[in-house]
This record gives C-alpha cells, structure tokens and sequence, in this order.
C-alpha cells in the first residue's frame, strides 16, 4: 500500500507530527509526506497522487483542509479515488473528533491512518463544491466567517451569546424559500444547516442522528423568532433530536435554498456566498478510514 500524507504548511513544523511520521516509518510503513505553500497546492497534490497511483492518502490539517482533499478527490471517477484517511491537526477539527478519530496525540491518528480499514461514506455536493461534514448558511456563517474563534461555536453559549451576537450584529433574518424532495416551504430563516456529520462550530451538536453512510442528510432550521420566545428557542436548539415552532428538522437527499438576497455559507468552515444554492446527497463516494466501532456509520 502506497501511503502519501497531505500536509497543509502551516502545520509542516510541528515537532509532534515529525515524530509520528518517524515512528510508523521505523514501523516498516512506506510513508510519504507532500506538503502545500499557496492556495491550490492541495488540488493539485492530490491529482499527482492519483497520477501516481497512490493507494491512500492522509488529510493533514484541520476541517478546512480536508474539505480540500474531498473537493479535489471528487473531480475524478470513483473507482480512481485512493482511499482517505485524516490527521486532524485543527483548530476544531468538527469532523474527525465525531468520527472518534484521535486528536489528541498525532501518532495515534496517523497509525490509525496506515493501519485502519476502510469504507465508503457520503459527500454532499453543495452546487459546484462539496462537503463531507456541514453546511451552515446565514446567521451561523456570518458569525463564522467574521467573528473571532472564541466566538465560533455560534450556539454554545445560551441565550446571552445567540442574543448578544444577533443584536450586535443587527441581523436579519434571510427571505426566501427551501425546497426538499416534494416540499416547498417559504423561510424567513436566521441560520440553517445541512448535515452530513453531527457537529460543526467547534463541538456543537446540530444533528446526532446524521449518519455518514446512511444516504441521507439532515436540514436543521432557526426560524425568526420574537425576543420573548428566547427561552423556548434555547431548549429546541440544544435538544439535538427536537423539532418545534422555531427550530425545523427534515431528512432530505436533495435541498435547495433560493435566498431574496445574498446569504454567506460555510462550507465544511470555508466561507463562500450564494443567493441560490443547491445540495445534493451524493451516496457511497469517498473510501474512508475510520476507527473501529465509529458511531457515525449507520
């Protein structure tokens, strides 16, 4: 087995990764390590490990630079993809810590990496990109691409963070309409979300019943609220499994949002915007590693 690491730069010259690739080498693993310096070097770093026939490679980085791997792996047919594995070496890193792969301790996730088993998980197309764990548009974006981390996990801190952020930020809810299989409902949406894994925003829970594997997705809705109704609105976020007048759970293979104006998203923590944006559950395309037992595997 061919085993390349991925490694975002930024992260080159941590002592605790150079360790961890010595050691599984000692090991006998032929581990190879590229590492990216500017923007689209990971693209292109994948697509010279296909041409190079490279069996499995490893996502070195946080959320947003295994969005990258999935992106660029997806631009080619399913049976050339190598298998993925993932170091998470993030900030949040929202999407490894619910799959249970380790976080802690570099050289357990890399041997988890060269010696786990593999299997095929979902990716959601979100028009022209894609995403492997979520999808975040308005309110929950906003805060994500223009607030500092501290404030990042944009539902964590109860009533005083949602309202405090919302009043200084004097949001507005966004008009439009979401479309899912045979529904079409019209939204005056303050943030929504769309689930492939259960957490994003550093630990927050959106969906604990988003399964990897499972075909399905999960649009998770905040309706615009009145300010007396805080307190119900808290208890319907923070029940992950709860649906009620203010927050709206649906499971769906295909969402579409039509925005009257244009809302920010946040692609697996990659900010982009959109007026009108299309998801689309795309089953069984990436060969994962994953540890044994992990609870997002239906």
């Amino acid at each position: 087995m061919t085993l390349r690491l991925l490694l975002n730069g930024k992260k080159a010259a941590l002592e605790s990764v150079r360790e961890a690739v010595s050691t599984l080498r000692n090991r006998g693993y032929e581990l190879e390590v590229r590492v990216t310096w500017e923007a689209g070097d990971m693209a292109r770093l994948v697509n010279e490990a296909i041409e190079e026939q490279c069996t499995r490679l490893i996502a070195g980085g946080g959320d947003g630079t295994l969005n990258e791997v999935v992106n660029a792996l997806m631009q080619h047919p399913k049976e050339q993809r190598p298998e993925l594995a993932i170091l998470p070496l993030g900030t949040a890193n929202d999407f490894a810590t619910a799959c249970q792969v380790p976080t802690d301790i570099a050289l357990d996730a890399l041997t988890l990496a060269c010696e786990g088993e593999s299997t095929f998980v979902d990716v959601i197309k979100a028009s022209d990109d894609y995403v492997i764990n979520v999808a975040t548009g308005g309110f929950g974006a906003q805060v994500t691409a223009t607030t500092p981390p501290a404030l990042k996990n944009f539902l964590g801190g109860g009533a005083y963070t949602l309202t405090g952020l919302i009043n200084a930020l004097d949001f507005k809810p966004f008009q439009g309409i979401i479309k899912f299989d045979d529904r079409t409902l019209k939204s005056s949406v303050i943030l929504a979300a769309i689930c492939n894994g259960p957490q994003a925003g550093g630990g927050q829970i959106l969906s604990s019943i988003s399964r990897i594997n499972d075909g399905k997705m999960e649009l998770v809705a905040l309706y615009d609220f009145p300010a007396a109704a805080i307190s119900s609105v808290i208890g319907q976020l923070s029940d992950p499994q709860g649906t009620g007048e203010f927050v709206k759970r649906y499971q769906a293979t295909k969402v579409q949002w039509q925005a009257d104006e244009l809302m920010p998203i946040n692609l697996d923590g990659e900010p982009i915007s959109s007026k009108d944006i299309t998801f689309t559950l795309c089953p069984l395309e990436i060969k994962l590693v994953l540890p044994n037992n992990c609870p997002l595997l239906d």
